[in-house]
C-alpha cells in the first residue's frame, strides 16, 4: 500500500481489496466457512460496530432526499467497500503478521517516503519519466496521511516488542523519516496530525486515563460545535493570526465552514442527504443559504469531516458517529497504558486530520484507517476463534 500510494494516490482501497480477496481465499481453503462467519458475527455485534452499522444504514436512507441519488450511492459505496475489505481480513482468521512482516512494512513505508521526497526535491522528474499522475506536488498529500497512519502501529510494534536492538533502531528511523516526509509535503492536515499524534502519545503514556478523558471530551465538543465551526473559529482566532496562516487559507476555510453551517441550520435533523457535499450548490437547500454564502457551497466539500457529517446526515448521523466514538473510548479504556497510548494517539491524529481534511467518505482515507487498525490486531494472538476485536 505505501508504494502503491506513491505511484497512484488513491490506490489504498484497491490494495486493501486485493488483500481481502487473498485472505478470504486462504480462509476458505483452511477452515469451514462457518468459522469465518462466526468471527464476523462477533465483530459486527460489538457495540462500536453496531453504532457504525446504524450510521451506514441511516446514510443509505438519507440518499432518498439527495438531489443526485446515483452520485450519493457511489459515495456510499466508496465509504462501505474499504470497511468491508477490512472486516473480511479480520474475520478470515488468517491475519497473523510475524515480526518479519512488520519489519518489511517499516522498510516499505521508509522507501515510499524517501521516493516521494526525492521527487519533491527533483521537481517531480521521476514522475515525469514514468509518465504517471499529475505533475503537481500536492498529489503527495494523500500518501503523507496514509504513511503517517500506517507508521503508528508499526513504530509501536517494533519498539515495544523488539526481537533485538535493530528493531528499535528501525522503529526510530521509521518515525524520523515519516515526520520529515510529512513536514516536507504540502499537507497541512498531515502536519497537524503528526503534531497531535506525538503530543497525544506522550500524554497517554504518562497519564493514560486523563488523556483518554481529555480526548473524549475534545471529540464530543468538536462534533457538537461543528455546525457553528465558522463563527467559533472567527471569534477565537484573532485577525493577526488569520493573516499569518496564508498557507492554510484560514479565512477561506472559515468562510466555507460558515456556508455549510447554514446548510446544517436549514436541515438540522436529517441533513441534505449523504454524499451531497460535492454538489451542494446545486441542491435545493442552497436556496435557503444566504446569498453571500451560497457560492462557497460549490467548493466540493466543507473541509471539515464532522461538519460534512452534519450537513449530509444531520443531527441523527452526527449523533451516531459520536456514539461510535464514545463506545470506542470505552473499549480502549480496558487496555493497559502501553497499548492504550498508541491507539489513542492514532485516533487523535486521525480525528485532527478529519477536522481540516477533505471529503469525509473518500475511499483512500477509509482504507488507510482500516489498514492501520488491522496492523494493531497483531498485538493479540488468536484466542478461541476471536477476531482480535
Amino acid at each position: 500500500m505505501p508504494l502503491a500510494m506513491w505511484l497512484a494516490n488513491r490506490s489504498a482501497p484497491l490494495m486493501l481489496g486485493l488483500a481481502a480477496a487473498a485472505f478470504l481465499g486462504a480462509a476458505l481453503l483452511s477452515e469451514p466457512v462457518s468459522a469465518s462467519i462466526a468471527r464476523l458475527r462477533r465483530l459486527l455485534t460489538a457495540p462500536v460496530a453496531l453504532a457504525i452499522a446504524t450510521f451506514l444504514a441511516w446514510a443509505l436512507i438519507s440518499i432518498g432526499w439527495s438531489h443526485k441519488p446515483s452520485a450519493s450511492l457511489l459515495a456510499w459505496g466508496e465509504l462501505v467497500l474499504p470497511i468491508v475489505f477490512a472486516l473480511v481480513i479480520a474475520a478470515s482468521g488468517q491475519w497473523r503478521p510475524m515480526p518479519l512482516l512488520v519489519r518489511a512494512l517499516a522498510l516499505t513505508i521508509i522507501a515510499a517516503a524517501v521516493l516521494v521526497m526525492i521527487e519533491l526535491a527533483s521537481g517531480m522528474s521521476q514522475r515525469a519519466a514514468l509518465g504517471t499522475g499529475k505533475m503537481m506536488s500536492f498529489v503527495f498529500n494523500r500518501p503523507a496521511i496514509v504513511l503517517l497512519l500506517l507508521a503508528v502501529p508499526t513504530v509501536h510494534a517494533l519498539w515495544s516488542r523488539p526481537a533485538g536492538w535493530l528493531d528499535r533502531a528501525l522503529s526510530a528511523l521509521l518515525a524520523a523519516v515519516v515526520i520529515v516526509f510529512v513536514f516536507r509535503s504540502e499537507s497541512e492536515a498531515a502536519k497537524l496530525g503528526s503534531l497531535v499524534l506525538v503530543l497525544s502519545w506522550a500524554f497517554a503514556a504518562i497519564a493514560p486515563r486523563v488523556a483518554l478523558a481529555v480526548t473524549a471530551l475534545a471529540f464530543v465538543l468538536t462534533m457538537a460545535i461543528a455546525p457553528l465551526l465558522g463563527p467559533t473559529a472567527e471569534k477565537l482566532l484573532p485577525s493577526f493570526v488569520l493573516n499569518r496562516l496564508d498557507v492554510m487559507s484560514a479565512q477561506a476555510r472559515i468562510d466555507i465552514w460558515d456556508s455549510f453551517g447554514e446548510v446544517v441550520r436549514a436541515r438540522p435533523l436529517a441533513g441534505a442527504g449523504f454524499g451531497t457535499s460535492a454538489t451542494m450548490h446545486q441542491h435545493p437547500v442552497a436556496a435557503e443559504v444566504s446569498a453571500e454564502r451560497r457560492t462557497l457551497l460549490g467548493v466540493g466539500h466543507p473541509h471539515d469531516m464532522p461538519l460534512q457529517a452534519w450537513a449530509e446526515t444531520g443531527a441523527i448521523g452526527a449523533g451516531l458517529l459520536t456514539l461510535g466514538g464514545l463506545l470506542l473510548f470505552a473499549r480502549l479504556r480496558r487496555l493497559p497504558a502501553a497499548e492504550l497510548a498508541p491507539r489513542l494517539a492514532l485516533f487523535a491524529a486521525a480525528f485532527s486530520i478529519a477536522t481540516v481534511g477533505h471529503g469525509a467518505w473518500q475511499g483512500w482515507w477509509i482504507a488507510g484507517l482500516g489498514a492501520a487498525i488491522l496492523w494493531f490486531v497483531m498485538d493479540a494472538a488468536p484466542r478461541q476463534g476471536d477476531a482480535h476485536g
